[in-house]
């Protein structure tokens, strides 16, 4: 993977811990409904729901983080393009089911790491 694709990946992985933090420790907490637009109330009845999202969110760096690190190439090639597609997907269902933004801050950033990594 080259810098460039893999400075993308990286970044996608990061947002991702990013909402894992988010989601699982402060959706109550006035960052957390800053950033989901909550109200304290709402907050507080989806906070399970938004723990387990956020666990999810965890998977997938996870994943991007593994293929950043792994030693063979072709499989580090694979695990970007499996994980980065698995964001975009959930990119795209959230932007579709929830709010445009996701559009913009989750599918996007991992679209173009992916064409950066198949272009590596």
């Amino acid at each position: 993977m080259n810098i460039l694709a893999a400075c993308l990946t990286a970044l996608v992985a990061a947002l991702h811990v990013f909402f894992l933090v988010l989601e699982m420790f402060l959706w109550t907490k006035p960052l957390g409904m800053k950033v989901f637009r909550n109200t304290p109330d709402k907050a507080a009845a989806s906070a399970v729901l938004a723990a387990n999202q956020g666990l999810y969110n965890g998977f997938l760096a996870a994943g991007l983080i593994w293929s950043l690190l792994h030693p063979n190439p072709a499989v580090a090639l694979q695990l970007a393009t499996f994980f980065l597609g698995c964001v975009i997907v959930a990119g795209l269902y959230g932007a579709w089911t929830v709010s445009r933004r996701i559009l913009y801050v989750q599918a996007a950033p991992a679209a173009l790491a992916l064409i950066a990594v198949w272009l590596a």
